[in-house]
């Protein structure tokens, strides 16, 4: 007989094909939560092999704060024309104007955080009891200790020490009731991996994660595009270079790097090579050492 081998991209794509026909089959009302960067737009292509030529057995959701970079909107909504699925939209300002979230003041003010309840909200409202998400184990410690099926409680928290063991690829996802699945196929690829997929798989991605020039702030020795949801002031000296994103997120707390990759060929070279992670050029996890696992353990995605 001859020897049946697959590529590692192949193995990875299979894996994480296999958990999501696992959530179909085990949750009732599963949500693709996609937020427009490279990560959960690979889980929609691994959704569209997984299950077309049918829908997908779940909506996807999408958690605006408000202050989302154009680029990643207009991509949304054009692929979301394109794959003819359902988008929910659950809006952080409705949470503002409702009084469940207060927003934040001061020069490194983010509505980051404020998705939490804007996301618990929305998984009550239609009742979601699992959440499939684009996040990875090599993004930064706290998601390396989570699993693949994660359980968060009636409130939405994450509590480490409580979690399944996952054995031989089994996902157990018996919940109580009021309790729910965040579920990560992709978890065991790196940001090398999905950009290797990305090339092979020919996906198209917002422009903003290629190098393109655009005005910029430094701000806590961090390049953030400039903005009105920045709160600039006098101190704030507007520079115009040449950057692109790693990772997509508020504007607010999602900073830009450096860069003349405009291919992907040069994108996959320039990681190979850095020394730093991709959560390096989020705000949001410089707050404290544990600053993920926080929010993690308050319901944060």
């Amino acid at each position: 007989m001859s020897k049946y081998n697959l590529d590692y991209l192949d193995e990875l794509e299979a894996e994480a094909i296999h958990i999501l026909r696992e959530v179909a089959g085990q949750f009732e009302k599963p949500a693709l939560l996609f937020s427009g960067g490279k990560d959960s737009i690979t889980l929609v292509r691994l959704a569209e092999k997984a299950f077309r030529p049918g829908k997908f057995p779940f909506p996807l959701v999408h958690i605006d704060t408000g202050h989302n970079f154009e680029e990643t909107i207009t991509y949304r909504d054009q692929m979301v024309e394109r794959i003819g699925e359902k988008l929910i939209i659950g809006h952080v300002q409705e949470s503002i104007d409702q009084g469940k979230v207060v927003e934040q003041t001061g020069k490194n003010a983010s509505r980051n955080a404020l998705q939490t309840v804007t996301l618990l909200d929305t998984i009550a409202l239609h009742g979601f009891d699992a959440c499939i998400g684009g996040a990875r184990r090599d993004e930064e410690k706290a998601r390396a200790k989570e699993r693949i099926f994660s359980v968060r409680d009636e409130f939405g928290q994450w509590d480490p020490k409580r979690q399944r063991p996952e054995l031989w690829n089994i996902y157990n996802g018996k919940i109580h009731k009021g309790e729910n699945i965040r579920v990560f196929p992709i978890s065991n690829w790196t940001e090398l991996d999905v950009w290797n997929y990305i090339k092979r798989e020919q996906i198209e991605l917002p422009s903003i994660y290629f190098a393109h020039n655009r005005d910029v702030i430094t701000r806590n020795g961090q390049l953030m595009a400039a903005s009105p949801f920045l709160n600039m002031d006098d101190e704030d000296v507007v520079e115009h270079k040449k950057v692109r994103f790693r990772t997509v997120g508020d504007m607010s707390c999602t900073a830009a790097v450096e860069s003349d990759a405009d291919q992907l060929d040069d994108i996959i070279a320039e990681i190979s090579a850095s020394k730093i992670s991709e959560r390096g050029a989020r705000m949001d996890d410089k707050v404290s050492e544990a600053a993920m696992e926080d929010r993690k353990k308050g319901g944060y995605f």
